[in-house]
């Protein structure tokens, strides 16, 4: 769990504080760009320029030799180009706020989980939308919002408490509450799937404490938790993804079909091997900077 504020030395405080700004003065500066370019030109400079020192290139190329060791040389290649590519265009669309939100509010919805969730919400059963680091996830999330469905989030609090505090203020802007991961936040999440109501989680990332459960064929540490939440609150459990299209800017959103009921490993493995097929499809909008497969 990051650190409070509180707990930072002085020299921890300066460090995030100097990033931060480094962060929202390029934020800021690429929002004084129309919408159509400036997405695509966030998306040039994070895998042109900012990938490469940050260590994106190398994280990408890692996790696909431990998982695709196949793959030939000049894919790898692309991948290391188009991967951040996509990182950068997400992060500069949260940040764009309205315009955004009419982008891609009015995106197609395709596949069985539209119906379950329709039916869910006349019901008034909770529901859990599992979704991951893939395409942008928040253009699922405003899709879903301008169908009339309201949303809760769980999301993990950033290390940078200076970046955390107006991301999480980006993100509420989508749709809200937002529930920190922690006790507090399970807490409130709970009392509001008891109320019928319906969150997203992004599954993932590698938990502390999780299970291992295979992803691209490799142990992967994930967290069952919000399986075992379906199973004790009997909610609908729909993993859904927003998928990139090829204009850059547009999307469509993907609902599966329902996690049947079982236990907390069986039905976090079905998360995970659909998302597995998904990526398989469109392999460079994963996230595959993240350190996905942890000793």
């Amino acid at each position: 769990m990051p650190a409070e504020l509180s707990q930072l030395s002085t020299r921890q405080k300066a460090g995030y504080y100097c990033s931060n700004l480094l962060l929202r003065g390029l934020i800021g500066a690429a929002l004084l760009v129309p919408y159509k370019a400036r997405v695509p030109m966030m998306g040039w400079f994070v895998s042109r320029i900012l990938g490469p020192l940050a260590g994106g290139r190398r994280r990408v190329r890692a996790n696909l030799a431990m998982v695709c060791p196949e793959m030939p040389e000049d894919e790898v290649a692309r991948m290391c180009i188009a991967v951040p590519d996509n990182v950068g265009r997400s992060l500069i669309e949260l940040y764009s706020g309205q315009q955004f939100i009419d982008r891609v509010k009015n995106s197609p919805i395709s596949g069985p989980g539209l119906k379950a969730l329709e039916e869910a919400r006349a019901a008034g059963r909770p529901v859990i939308l599992m979704t991951g680091h893939f395409g942008n996830y928040d253009a699922a999330r405003a899709a879903l919002v301008g169908r009339g469905f309201e949303m809760g989030a769980l999301y993990r609090r950033m290390a940078n408490p200076y970046f955390n505090e107006h991301y999480v203020r980006r993100m509420s802007a989508i749709a809200k509450p937002m529930f920190e991961q922690g006790r507090r936040g399970m807490i409130e999440m709970v009392r509001h799937l008891k109320e019928g109501g319906i969150i997203a989680i992004v599954g993932d990332l590698h938990v502390q404490g999780g299970t291992p459960i295979d992803f691209f064929g490799k142990p992967a540490i994930t967290s069952t938790v919000p399986a075992e939440l379906a199973l004790k609150q009997k909610a609908v459990m729909i993993p859904v993804y927003a998928v990139r299209q090829p204009s850059g800017l547009d999307f469509e959103v993907v609902m599966f079909d329902p996690i049947p009921p079982s236990d907390p490993v069986t039905m976090t493995r079905a998360v995970n091997e659909g998302l597995e097929a998904l990526v398989r499809q469109h392999m460079d909008q994963w996230f595959w900077v993240h350190r996905r497969w942890k000793a």
